[in-house]
Parts: structure tokens; C-alpha cells; sequence
């Protein structure tokens, strides 16, 4: 006996994914691009894209399995595009970060000067480093997650983020 599968409603999903992620995309972008109005446009070019990619995706009738990490891929995505035309200032500012980060506390302790180092710190590594940290400390992602962002196998992701942090920590001391 064949079962029909009722049909997803892809709206529905979108939304919930929408009102999920939109604010970690933000401040992930955010944090990257060091601009209010840049972060706006490039997170509204991020779920306008992702949107299109996953009515295709459902046209085609090969799901997104993951719409979260896809829309963080997209956004990493956007950001790259970004540098590549608009060139590369990648300073990463405590007023910024503070935009970023909602709760009181978090906004109390980053105005200390050593939480100011390490996020000035921060413009110092690379691209793929930032991400690592962004993602598991400020987004709180879990390691499987960040693996499906990068591609990479949850043992790997360990090590690039082990890797992040320690070169983190030596900008930090070559800044002291």
C-alpha cells in the first residue's frame, strides 16, 4: 500500500527558520563587515537568497536538510563576495561587538579592556578562525553544527577551533 506523504509547507518552515536565525546571521555579519547598514543589506540579501534556493530546492524535490547552517553558509558566502569587491578592512570594533551581543552582561564585560583586546585581537586571524570563534562562543553552535557549516568532520571541527583559540591566544600575547 502506497503512502502519500503530506506536502510540507515550505512557508511555514522558511518562517520558523527565519525568526530562528535572523539574529545570529545579523550579528554574525555584523561582527564581520563592522557596519550597522552593510550587515542589514547583506542579511536581507542572505534570507532573500537562501528563500530562492530553498523553493528550488523543494521544486526539485531535493530538501535542504539543514536550512540553519545553509543560511550561515550563505551568509559566510556574502560576506566573502563583499571583500572581494569592496577590498578588505577587517577590524573588528568593540562597538560593533557590543551591537552585536544582546544580554546586559555580555555588554558589561566587553566594555572591560581585556575583553576589548581579544576582540581587537580577533581582526588578526583569519577569515576561517573568526568563524570558528563566532560561531562556537558568540553564537553558541554546537560542534556538529559548525561541522556542517565548514564540511568538515566533527573531530576536525574540534581541532580547527583548538586551533582558532590558540592562535587567538598568541595575537594576544604578541599585543600585551
Amino acid at each position: 500500500m502506497n503512502t502519500i506523504e503530506p506536502m510540507r509547507d515550505i512557508k511555514k518552515e522558511f518562517g520558523q527558520t527565519y525568526n530562528q536565525s535572523v539574529d545570529k546571521i545579523y550579528r554574525f555579519v555584523l561582527i564581520k563587515v563592522n557596519s550597522k547598514e552593510i550587515a542589514e543589506d547583506l542579511t536581507a540579501e542572505t534570507f532573500t537568497k537562501v528563500w530562492r534556493a530553498f523553493e528550488l530546492s523543494e521544486q526539485n524535490q531535493e530538501p535542504i536538510l539543514n536550512l540553519q547552517s545553509f543560511c550561515y553558509r550563505t551568509a559566510r558566502n556574502l560576506v566573502t563576495d563583499y571583500y572581494r569587491t569592496k577590498g578588505r578592512t577587517n577590524l573588528v570594533s568593540l562597538e560593533m561587538v557590543e551591537l552585536a551581543i544582546d544580554s546586559e552582561i555580555e555588554k558589561e564585560a566587553i566594555i572591560s579592556s581585556d575583553l576589548e583586546g581579544v576582540f581587537k585581537a580577533m581582526a588578526g586571524l583569519k577569515d576561517e578562525e573568526q568563524d570558528l570563534i563566532i560561531w562556537r562562543y558568540l553564537d553558541e553552535l554546537s560542534i556538529p553544527e559548525i561541522a556542517e557549516l565548514i564540511e568538515k568532520s566533527e573531530t576536525a571541527t574540534r581541532v580547527a577551533i583548538h586551533r582558532a583559540l590558540s592562535s587567538l591566544k598568541k595575537v594576544l600575547i604578541q599585543n600585551d
